[in-house]
């Protein structure tokens, strides 16, 4: 009987899942820092007041709710629609991501009042993961949302890596890059769960409480070098803003920082080490790339399919089989204007149909499987998370008529996996550190383990 590579691909996306959940992290902060961050800041507190954005930020609200004990919270979170969970005190509100809608200027704007309304004396914890810089998007004065909007779908489809994105959204959002910060005279302790590569807090969900060292010229640069297409209101903003003419978003040595603390919760190093962990428990030796990867996805997937054909033909200076090739970070794809919405598919089925056309020809005595996911739960157009790729797939999907080839080119990539069903569907994780990608080569030495 042949070793079920689908099984173990599932449970690996489900270890890296529950090693960045809030779930299991929050209780370890709240008393290792935040308890004595409130006793030096906030003493004699009548409340802590909680606000936070981001596609974890109901399990993150709720984690805290549980971790607490003798405290009232209050405030309110914002995020993804679907995403909501049950809290106690902590209101839950949900809006669209990634193209930002009113639901979510709406929460901005009652945010940003919120905040300038705490009292000194009273400390605020804020709750930050990925996925908060479209459910907090209210546009500066003098741009309209609808443009907003459109400006975010250009960035998207452009294939711009995401620090570049969040570059121009906090020059063009009232409530990104330090703003929500500068609007608060209380003390902040910050908690993140990272999806992006580095773990730079003022990268996730564009920094609302962080400082922000990017400038408006860096952000006309992201525009023009990519060719994102920004309304004559948001290229007028950004020119004003590079001449001087409007205030910079804070920097470093802003006052508004000086009462700030930080805290990285989770991020995917922390969900690849689980996963690395759980590959050399069943006899995989792991290479890691890391988990800082920003590219286009079928270059990047390029790249491990390289790999792969160097290890199954037994090249030398490489490991030995049976090898796991594990990655993480965020990839791109850049999507022509007469494909968008055309077709479901994301950055991990890219990666991973492009992988398919790499290596569909290869014939070594070694079965190769792969799987490619984001640990949210949602990779792109449709409700998948990512997909599978089991050995004897290409020849499958060959007679079945699926031309992998054909599918790649018009970005139908959740189309051709779910003709073979290999779509992994999970719905929402309630955590998000970004994409894992697994490919493993040659069955495991002790797969009862």
């Amino acid at each position: 009987m042949s070793f079920d590579f689908e099984k173990l691909l599932r449970n690996l996306f489900e270890v890296g899942v529950a090693a960045a959940s809030p779930s299991v992290q929050m209780p370890v902060v709240w008393q290792n820092q935040i308890l004595p961050w409130l006793g030096n800041v906030a003493p004699k507190r009548q409340k802590v007041w909680v606000f936070g954005a981001g596609k974890a930020a109901a399990s993150m609200a709720k984690a805290l709710e549980d971790a607490v004990e003798g405290e009232k919270l209050t405030g309110f979170v914002i995020t993804r629609q679907g995403y909501g969970l049950p809290t106690r005190w902590i209101e839950v509100k949900e809006a669209s991501h990634p193209v930002p809608d009113v639901r979510g200027q709406q929460a901005a704007l009652d945010m940003l009042e919120a905040l300038a309304d705490v009292p000194e004396g009273e400390p605020v914890i804020a709750l930050i993961s990925g996925g908060g810089s479209s459910l907090l998007s209210t546009p500066e004065q003098g741009i309209t949302f609808e443009e907003l909007q459109a400006l975010n779908r250009s960035l998207l489809s452009a294939g711009t890596p995401i620090s570049e994105i969040n570059t121009v959204r906090k020059h063009v959002c009232a409530s990104l890059g330090g703003k929500m910060a500068r609007a608060c005279k209380a003390p902040i302790f910050q908690i993140i769960i990272s999806d992006v590569p580095g773990d730079d807090p003022s990268v996730v969900a564009s920094g609302p409480f962080c400082p922000d060292s990017s400038t408006y010229s860096d952000a006309l640069t992201v525009i023009s070098r990519w060719g994102v297409q920004a309304s004559d209101s948001i290229l007028s903003h950004l020119r004003r803003g590079e001449a001087g003419q409007l205030e910079e978003t804070p920097k470093a040595e802003s006052a508004a920082f000086a009462r700030l603390e930080t805290c990285l919760l989770a991020s995917a190093s922390t969900m690849l080490g689980a996963v690395s962990n759980r590959l050399e428990a069943v006899g995989y030796q792991v290479l890691s790339l890391g988990d800082t990867l920003e590219a286009e996805s079928r270059d990047v997937a390029a790249v491990h399919a390289a790999m792969v054909k160097q290890v199954s033909t037994g090249q030398k200076n490489w490991p030995s089989i049976p090898l796991a090739i594990v990655s993480g970070g965020e990839c791109s794809v850049t999507l022509p204007v007469n494909n968008l919405g055309r077709h479901k598919g994301g950055r991990n089925t890219e990666f991973l149909l492009a992988l398919v056309c790499q290596l569909g020809g290869l014939n070594g005595k070694w079965p190769i499987a792969a799987m490619a996911a984001d640990t949210d739960g949602t990779d792109g157009l449709g409700e998948q998370a990512g997909a599978l790729m089991l050995p004897g797939d290409f020849e499958q999907a060959t007679a079945a008529g699926l031309n992998a080839r054909k599918h790649l080119d018009q970005h139908a990539t959740a189309d051709y996996f779910e003709g073979m069903g290999r779509l992994l569907m999970t719905g929402p994780t309630q955590t998000n550190v970004n994409d894992l990608r697994v490919i493993l080569i040659g069955e495991p030495l002790s797969p009862s383990d």
